[in-house]
């Protein structure tokens, strides 16, 4: 009986299939990795609940900032190449977060490490709207499934190590020389895309027209992952009394079931349409916020916050498949705003946490919930 050997080309086309989830996959990995150890920084430097959202500030004005940038290499370099350099800058600039001394340095870290994570972001999400036109049918939610299996194994990875009593820097520095090589493999995999660049065009704008309903949804989806992501290990440490090991469950089960409710995304908006399935997770993340809040149990909270990531889990892959049909201008106007919301939702829940306290602020997150779910009604570039 003789082994069979794959061609290299056979290896090839394997690498090509499989080098745009591993990408999405990456992604989530690296955003989980430093999320995951958020009350570890705080901790290292004695931050307080405002000094904590000006550091998360930093991420989302450098987010913000970016997307011309992004839209710009987009179209000089194209997506292939353009999300190769946004990546290796982010692998490099994560474990600057550890080594911030100070509160600035790390509002400084924090600010490029949201714009190489932004401008990765958006290169990958083109290259995904460019490989459902030729697959001809709906595969972005598959592609965002992925993202969530990154999350989720970070997560779970950064909840262990944190267990284990591992320092941020060497967990970061780990992380990134892990996720390199599987990164240039993608890069050479992925076929040749030609960049748009087109003499005197415009690669930037914020959207308009019926863009714009599918920014304002993208706005408010942001503000409530975000805050999730920022805040449920805070929440759970300060209010509920988990431990370090403990507390990042919450984002990990958050992250778990997003990945399961994205893996039937594509069916649910085959069956009922984009507008429906968004409309209904987001009643159903304002439940979930519900429960988490009432908790006075660990393992209820974490259902709760579990429930959330089930309602937002198809608002950022049906909205990036809408607006990427109308090209990677569109695409990362509309970036921007979701982006814009992820700047100013988790700050702004540290301030009011700040004077109010964190229950009464996150409570906001489960009204907005509602506001989303009426955006998205009313988003008719949806389907």
């Amino acid at each position: 009986m003789s082994n069979s050997i794959a061609s290299p080309a056979a290896v090839n086309t394997r690498m090509r299939s499989a080098a745009l989830p591993l990408l999405f996959l990456l992604l989530g990995v690296i955003y989980a990795s430093w999320v995951s150890r958020i009350p570890a920084l705080r901790d290292n430097l004695q931050l307080d609940p405002a000094s904590l959202s000006l550091f998360l500030l930093g991420g989302g004005i450098g987010a913000v900032a970016s997307f011309p940038l992004a839209a710009w290499l987009i179209g000089h370099y194209g997506a292939r190449r353009a999300s190769w350099y946004a990546g290796l800058l982010l692998l490099i600039t994560m474990p600057c977060l550890a080594l911030a001394p100070t509160l600035p340095l790390l509002m400084l870290a924090m600010l490029c490490l949201g714009a190489c994570s932004s401008c990765f972001n958006v290169a990958i999400n083109a290259l995904g709207a460019e490989a459902e036109k030729i697959a001809g049918r709906s595969i972005m939610s598959q592609l965002h499934a992925w993202f969530c299996v990154g999350t989720l194994s970070g997560a779970l990875l950064g909840s262990a190590i944190a267990g284990m009593g591992v320092r941020p820097l060497l967990h970061f520095s780990l992380i990134a020389v892990c996720a390199a090589i599987p990164m240039r493999r993608c890069y050479r995999a992925l076929p040749n895309d030609r960049p748009q660049y087109i003499a005197g065009k415009k690669h930037f704008a914020m959207p308009h027209g019926p863009l714009i309903a599918l920014g304002v949804v993208a706005f408010g989806g942001a503000i409530v992952e975000g805050s999730v992501a920022d805040w449920s290990g805070v929440y759970m440490k300060d209010l509920l009394f988990a431990s370090d090991g403990v507390a990042p469950l919450a984002f990990a089960l958050f992250a778990g079931m997003m990945l399961l409710t994205r893996m039937i995304g594509d069916k649910l908006k085959e069956s009922f349409g984009a507008r429906r399935v968004v409309a209904g997770g987001a009643l159903t993340a304002g439940l979930g916020m519900l429960i988490a809040l009432l908790a006075s149990q660990i393992p209820l909270a974490i259902a709760g916050f579990a429930l959330t990531g089930v309602g937002v889990a198809t608002i950022f892959p049906f909205i990036f498949s809408a607006a990427g049909r109308h090209g990677p201008t569109a695409l990362a106007g509309v970036t921007t705003m979701g982006y814009t919301g992820g700047l100013i939702g988790p700050p702004v829940i540290g301030f009011l946490a700040h004077g109010f306290g964190l229950p009464a602020a996150l409570s906001l997150v489960g009204v907005l919930c509602i506001a989303v779910a009426l955006a998205a009604v009313r988003a008719r570039w949806l389907e």
